[in-house]
This record gives structure tokens, sequence and C-alpha cells, in this order.
């Protein structure tokens, strides 16, 4: 098992270094040449949209994870760094250890895990109040409350004692009403997830995952407080009354407007070995869609950093040589075309294989690279997993000259399905190139034969319910759309892609399997993987599954798409997380 992590951390690494090579600049690893951070100030964050989830059970875009990292703390965690490889590794956070066999927090069946927590760890409460086993408990059933269920649900139905089970009468409750969820998680215990006592957590697995901790990291696994219980999960009432265990609090929250993060007078340092404190204030406001006005706010010295914008593409060529511009490897899918396959339009057309196949081949990737910053910024991808993820194995099922999309062949195979004339609505999201990107596979598919609708997703929507919701999807209310995925971790994380976005068997609402893929094959496939006995033999199971997928055109891979980043001149400490896409804000200090 461990060689084979050894593998595909060592395969990881070099492709950050190589992609590292490319960006230029390098924006630096932080404060090696700036001297000692100083504290104060306010850092200036600046960008689009709200996040679509604020509550730390249902949080699920890069965005949100660099926000939660801020207030919300989990058992394990990952470092921030400039090297890709610093980053994979799992480390102590609210945890005391890292458990292992050697120092009996693992059992001998690898089942078995008992996780101690560290002194120190206080909510700001009213007084403070220690973080207890207790609260992590209440954040694993939170997971699959009715009202806002986790996306990453699955990881744990699939990998803990008595998950499913509890999730399942969990579903039966009314998402409405704070009390009943209240209620359920207090009389419903979940068998694999038990405090012995406040400094002290047992799980029980279904059977022994290699990548359990990582599983420990997420943000969703965050503790929750009791106050919590109050309030629908995500809803307007408790995003109102977060409270924090990290190093910022909220102080003000304005709904697509802004955020104002304070200092949390109950963190203390010398308790959090992941995250340091240093300026006084961090003021995220939104609104701001045009990637170009970010930028040129962040040069002026108006702003400090994007919030959810990469560098716009007209602005590369003459930052490479900037030192406060970096590209960042985060070997994601991103974007990547879906398909809705229970859309009723066009006589339920999606739902045909042949007509996917067939839309595999119209679009042009050569022209999406030059739109996001050309080939130091993207390669093209045909595989559900991309390079620098386990599992991977190159291959082009649909191959097209030069990456340009065949036109020709697409209305070919178009026509022998009976469906040589399809519209298709095309939702896509406003900030950054996602115009761009929209229209160009729409361009693509019109000279397919193919009409588009494209509709513009102006409210910040896009991910919180206009593809996550499976009764739009139903409704025939989008056919495509281009989302992307950043896996939620790196290195022995197989699962982080193919299961997430296609196990049919978790399909619902805020499930990130969008176009309600379900496949018995690939599903058992999944399963295989999850109880292979080391990293190596699941990495077959997964290039299996991703084959299939593939097979049935489920999606189009578009990128795989680095990171663009720049920091304002008075900015030092940037750290990189590469599963958030950004800078990690507890690390930044200001001049």
């Amino acid at each position: 098992m461990a060689r084979e992590v050894i593998k595909v951390t060592a395969g990881i690494a070099g492709l950050a270094v190589g992609l590292a090579a490319c960006g230029g600049g390098g924006g630096g690893d932080g404060a090696s040449a700036d001297g000692p951070p100083r504290d104060g100030e306010t850092l200036r964050i600046v960008g689009s949209s709200d996040v679509e989830h604020l509550d730390t059970a249902s949080v699920a875009s890069v965005g949100g994870y660099g926000l939660v990292r801020t207030f919300a703390r989990t058992l394990f965690s990952t470092r921030a760094s400039n090297d890709f490889a610093e980053t994979l590794p799992v480390q102590a956070d609210v945890a005391a250890r890292l458990p292992s066999k050697e120092n009996g927090d693992v059992s001998r069946d690898g089942r078995g895990y008992t996780i101690r927590l560290r002194d120190g760890v206080m909510w700001n409460s009213s007084p403070p109040r220690p973080v207890t086993a207790q609260d992590f408990v209440r954040g694993f059933q939170r997971l699959c409350n009715p009202a806002s269920p986790s996306a990453g649900k699955g990881y744990y139905i699939s990998t803990i004692k008595g998950m499913d089970g509890f999730c399942r009468g969990f579903g039966g409750v009314n998402a409405r009403d704070a009390r009943a969820i209240a209620a359920y998680q207090r009389a419903h215990p979940i068998e694999g997830v038990r405090a012995k006592d406040d400094r002290t957590l047992v799980f029980r697995l279904k059977r022994p995952a290699s990548d359990f901790l990582n599983l420990l990291s997420l943000p969703f696994t965050a503790a929750a407080p009791r106050e919590y219980d109050a309030y629908v999960p995500d809803s307007p009432g408790l995003r109102q009354h977060m409270i924090s265990d990290g190093p910022y609090q909220i102080a003000q929250y304005r709904p697509g407007i802004s955020y104002l993060l304070t200092r949390n007078p109950a963190w203390r340092q010398d308790a959090d070995p992941i995250r340091e404190r240093h300026v006084a204030r961090i003021q995220i406001t939104l609104g701001q869609d045009s990637a170009e006005t970010v930028q040129q706010q962040i040069e002026q010295g108006a702003a400090d950093l994007a919030w959810d914008q990469p560098v716009p593409t007209s602005a590369i060529p003459r930052l490479r040589d900037d030192p406060r511009f970096a590209i960042r490897e985060t070997p994601s899918n991103s974007p990547y075309l879906v398909f809705n396959l229970h859309s009723p339009n066009n006589g339920g057309a999606l739902g045909d294989r042949a007509v996917r196949q067939a839309l595999e081949y119209a679009v042009d990737r050569s022209a999406l690279i030059k739109i996001v910053g050309g080939p130091s910024v993207a390669q093209p991808l045909h595989t559900v997993i991309p390079p620098g993820n386990s599992g991977y194995a190159a291959s082009n099922p649909y191959p097209t000259p030069d990456e340009s999309g065949d036109p020709g062949k697409c209305r070919q195979l178009l026509a022998k399905t009976g469906h040589r004339k399809l519209t298709l609505k095309f939702p896509y999201r406003t900030n950054s190139v996602h115009k761009l990107i929209a229209q160009s596979i729409a361009e693509n598919l019109s000279a397919c034969g193919v009409e588009t609708r494209l509709t513009p997703d102006t409210g910040g929507s896009f991910y919180s319910s206009t593809i996550a919701t499976p009764a739009r999807a139903r409704e025939g209310q989008w056919d495509i759309a281009a989302p992307g995925w950043t896996p939620d971790w790196y290195g022995n994380n197989g699962r982080s892609i193919i299961q997430p976005l296609f196990d049919g068997r978790g399909y619902g609402q805020n499930s990130t399997d969008y176009g309600g893929y379900d496949n018995p094959q690939v599903n058992a496939l999944i399963d295989g993987a999850l109880t292979a006995p080391d990293a190596g033999r699941a990495a077959g199971y997964w290039q299996r599954a991703d084959q299939l997928i593939m097979a049935d055109a489920a999606i189009v891979p578009l990128l795989d798409r680095a990171h663009t980043i720049f920091r304002s001149s008075r900015v030092h400490g940037a750290l990189f997380v590469p599963t958030a896409a950004g800078y990690d804000y507890t690390r930044l200090w200001l001049s």
C-alpha cells in the first residue's frame, strides 16, 4: 500500500514542478524574503458570487473551502504550501496526533480508529467553551440532514458503520423543522461514530479504508456546536449565527454582498498547528463579475486578492515575470461539459448514449485552451480522472484533429440516431471566462447542427440550485452545463472524483452527480475500489470506471486547468491551498 501511495504522490509532485516551471513568477513561498510577519490591517478580497453553502455540513465550492478554513476546524487537515508535494500529507488539526496501528489508535483489523482531541480548542461562544468529541459527532450527523445535505455524504455512507441507515432515516424528517432535525440527531446515534468522552472519538468502519484520514480532513466533517441545532441547516438564520473555533469569526455577513471576518478572541495559536493569524480583518466584497476589473483593482492597490476568479487571460502575458503572479497546480477537470440525462427536452434525446457520443466530437478544446490562457495554464483532457490523480490512465476515446473538434463526424453520428435537430438549454456562470467558454462550446455545437439557448446564471445559484436540483433536471430546465471539479483531496484520492460525480446511488438534492448518471456497473466498480486491499488495486477499479463512464459519454472532459493567481504588493506569506484554489488567508500578512 505504501509503495502505491508514494508512487502516486511522486507523480503529482512531478506534475506540479513541471507546471510551476511554465508559470514564471511563482509568487514566492511566503515570508522567506520578507522578514517576520507583521500583524494588523485589513485583507481586501474582491470577487463575484457568494458561496453556494456557508454551513460546513454542505460546503462544496473551492471558495467555500478557503473561507471555512478560517473559522471551522476539522480533526485533520493539510498544510498550505507552494510546493505541491508538501500539501499532500494529512496533518493533525483538532486531533492531538495521527492515529496508527503502531501507537494503538488504529485497530489491528484496520476498522477501528480512536481519535484524541488536543487541549485548548475553543468555541467563540459566550462564554467560550471547549470543542468536544460530541461536537464532532454532531458534525457527522448533520452531513445527511434533509434541508441541505452534504455533497460528500457518499464518502461516509460507504465507509462508516451505520451511516447508511442513519442517513436513510434522516431523509424522512421535515426539512423545514429545525426542532425535528435536532430531535432526530439526538435520538438516532450513528453506530460507527461515538464520543467515548469529551476528549475522545471512536470510529468503526465497514471495512478498512486507506484514505479514511483524508476523509476526516474534509471541511464538511468540521465540529458543529450545539447552537446549530436551533436552525435549519444552511438557512439564512444559521448563516447569520455561525460559531467559530478557528482564528477568525464572521462578524458581519450580507448575503451576496460581503463578509467581514475579525479575530476570534477564543482562538489560541498554541492549539492550532495548521493556521496562523496575522491580519486583523478580512473583508470580502462580492458582486464584481469582471475578472479584468478585479485584476485592475489589485494592481492599483485597491484590493489584495481575487475571491473566485483566476487572472484574466489577457493579463497573463505581461504578468509572467511579475513576482506577484503565479500559476499554481490544481489537477482538476475544470471545466467539463455535463449532460442532463433526465431532460425530457428533444424527446429525451440526451438519455440516448449514441446522441451523447456524437456530441463528444463537437468540442474544439484548442479554442478553450486559448480562452483560459494557453498551454502553460491548461491541457486538453479526455478522461474523467485528470493526470496527477489516483486512477488516471491516458486515453482518448473520441479523438479529433488537433484537438479542434470534428463537426462532420458529429453530424454524421447524430443523423444515425434520428435526432438531427437538437435544441439544448445551456445555463452558464457569468464570472471569469465562463461566458466565453459557453459561447465557444455553443459555436462548436452549432457547427454540428445543434442549437443552444445560452442563459446567464446571474444570481450565483449555478451550483446551489440550477444544476444541483433534480426536480429542475427532470423538468428540463437545463440540458447541458459546464461545471468544474477540483478533487476534495490529493494523494490517495481515487474516490474523490468518481464517487461524488458518478455514483448514481447518491443522486438527490445537492448531489454533484449533476446529470443524474447511474450505471450499476460503475457503482459496482466504485464498491470494488473501496474494498480493494491497497491503493494500487483500487486505482485499477477507478481506471475501469473512468473507461465505462467515457463509453457512456456521461460528460465531455474539456481541460485539466491550473490556477492563475495574483496578489497585491502588500501581501506576504502567500501559501497555496490546492483544494481551495487560493492562498491560505490565515497565513497572509500585510505591509
